[in-house]
């Protein structure tokens, strides 16, 4: 925790430092986890994690959706979060495009750093993608997570999912 802290402070200081503020919200409460990217906020509003994707749980469950879903819900379960939007407010689906903060913690960075997600870009929405990059490659030279022990098989392929 104590690096990703080191990495993240320079990498917001310069964001200050260069004149792009990041556009932080009010703190909201957590009323509902969806699954490992995807979070309900009190008011009904769902909130899709920015730069990051997890297995899915439905409509069918992938290959280590479940233990993803159950980190976001320990992470954030309830929880007061701190919302920072970056480019784009909403995705396709209606949903708040966000990095989520919890207690200090970038619960976005943290799935990844813990190997519950990859990272993945979603232009223009990129103000993190470096560090989120950094730390999935962490996360597999580690063998956390989806790339631990048994992983090697693991195939992940856009539009099919993740599969072992």
């Amino acid at each position: 925790m104590k690096r990703c802290l080191i990495v993240l402070f320079p990498l917001l200081t310069a964001a200050m430092l260069t004149g792009c503020v990041a556009d932080i919200e009010d703190q909201v409460r957590v009323v509902r986890v969806v699954d490992g990217d995807t979070i309900e906020i009190e008011g009904g509003e769902r909130v899709r994690y920015i730069g990051i994707d997890t297995p899915e749980v439905y409509p069918s469950e992938e290959y280590y959706g479940i233990e993803a879903w159950e980190k976001n819900r320990e992470l954030v379960g309830g929880c007061l979060a701190t919302l920072e939007r970056d480019v784009s407010d909403r995705d396709r689906y209606g949903r708040l495009l966000r990095y989520v903060y919890v207690d200090g913690i970038f619960i976005n960075a943290e799935l990844v750093r813990l190997g519950y997600a990859r990272a993945k870009s979603y232009p223009p929405d990129t103000r993190h993608q470096e560090l989120l990059e950094q730390l999935e490659e962490e996360a597999k030279e580690a063998h956390r997570g989806l790339w631990g022990a048994g992983s090697s098989e693991l195939i992940i392929t856009e539009g099919i999912g993740w599969k072992n």
